[in-house]
């Protein structure tokens, strides 16, 4: 089994059977429940991000889990524009997957303490985040990192959640960049 198909398996391995009162739990046969996962995808206007939810439908999400999208905004200003965003790409989603629960979440606030406190409040089981492409390698050197890159890794490396970045990898090339705590820049032709 190639190392890919591991990786993926990991993800997308269906219902576990557990025992529990939370939530995030369906209810079962004989006092059973089945798991639901709820992945979350952190979105904004950046093409990177909506890569990263349209993979995160296609190879996290399963039939009956909870694909939440989260749109954090600094100011109040914006809030027209972020909903209109987050409802339409909440729309898309359910048309790609209609037999996943879609909610959209638009939120006021910093960005990691907002992410922090809805992953635990949500109980999220995967959390999706879009990459950038690489800076250029003169960059890379002098260990400049851009805000984004610094928020992916925090996430990355700090949420109790599995996380995961996504960076789409170039036309020519095809495929995806896949980040987690154990593995950088992992390329997955999917």
């Amino acid at each position: 089994m190639s190392s890919s198909d591991s990786f993926l398996r990991q993800l997308g391995s269906g219902y576990q059977i557990w025992e529990s009162a939370s939530n995030r739990w369906g209810g079962g046969e004989n006092g059973m429940f089945a798991m639901k996962k709820r992945v979350m995808v952190v979105v904004d206007q950046s093409s990177h991000t909506k890569h990263a939810m349209m993979w995160a439908l296609n190879h996290v999400a399963d039939k009956g889990d909870i694909f939440t999208l989260l749109h954090v905004v600094s100011d109040a200003y914006s809030s027209s524009s972020s909903h209109y965003l987050a409802t339409s790409l909440g729309s898309l989603c359910k048309a790609c997957k209609p037999e996943v629960e879609v909610e959209a979440l638009v939120i006021q606030g910093p960005k990691m303490d907002t992410v922090i406190n809805q992953v635990k409040k949500l109980e999220v089981s995967v959390l999706v985040l879009g990459q950038k492409k690489q800076p250029s390698p003169f960059l890379n050197c002098l260990c400049l990192k851009s805000s984004s890159e610094v928020f992916v890794d925090e996430c990355i490396n700090n949420l109790e959640c599995l996380a995961i970045g996504v960076r789409k990898q170039s036309k020519t090339v095809g495929g995806y960049l896949i980040s987690t705590r154990w593995h950088k820049n992992f390329w997955l032709l999917a």
